[in-house]
């Protein structure tokens, strides 16, 4: 193998766009009610409990017993949870295109719900095109933990300096970081995102 480094990828943000509020605004009437509940009730750190592993049916019955004014609202999440699902992201698409033509390897670790995962296999075409995966949910660790980049360095029998991080939250690109891999803060521009990677030597055409 020559030595160009490894691209690893996070999935929602650099390759889809995940958004719950997708779904809430469907659910209640206005902004405000859509906004108050994926503050206060289906939460980002309830979302990450399933990232790190829990059942969906589990989790939303526990939620239930909490709030269960809501309940048909926070099934929702659950049953209609494909809702949450923007637009792909043409232009990540397109670099890991280039560089599988160009026969580079291609890695990603994902915090995502082991359930919802496997859901989306025959949805999205590019899961299937990268050569591992690395999926929270199965391991029983988020990102930004390290141990999570620890387990795929050490699945995929790579050293942490080999690789080049793609992430579009800040915490996990500095943790990367932390841990040894070159890591690039992926903020929605996939011209910038293609320039960086070709500084990196990962051969891609500029556009």
């Amino acid at each position: 193998m020559h030595d160009t480094l490894i691209p690893v990828f996070d999935l929602g943000g650099v390759f889809v766009d995940w958004n719950p509020m997708y779904l809430f605004r469907k659910l209640f009437p206005n902004e405000e009610e859509a906004q108050w509940f994926w503050d206060n009730i289906c939460t980002r750190d309830w979302n990450l409990e399933f990232d790190a592993g829990d059942i969906f049916a589990e989790g939303v019955a526990k939620l239930i017993t909490r709030y269960p004014r809501y309940w048909r609202e926070i099934q929702a999440f659950d049953l209609r949870w494909k809702e949450t699902i923007g637009e792909f992201i043409p232009g990540t698409i397109a670099i890991h295109d280039e560089l599988i033509a160009n026969e580079v390897p291609t890695f990603a670790i994902t915090n995502f719900s082991w359930e919802k995962w496997v859901s989306c296999l025959g949805e999205w075409p590019f899961l299937e095109k990268f050569d591992g995966v690395v999926v929270s949910g199965l391991e029983g660790l988020v990102k930004p933990d390290p141990r999570l980049y620890r387990v795929f360095c050490e699945r995929y029998a790579l050293a942490p300096e080999m690789c080049v991080f793609i992430d579009d939250s800040e915490p996990n690109v500095i943790a990367a970081r932390k841990f040894g891999m070159h890591s690039i803060h992926f903020q929605g521009d996939t011209k910038a995102l293609r320039k960086e990677l070709i500084g990196l030597g990962l051969p891609l055409k500029a556009k």
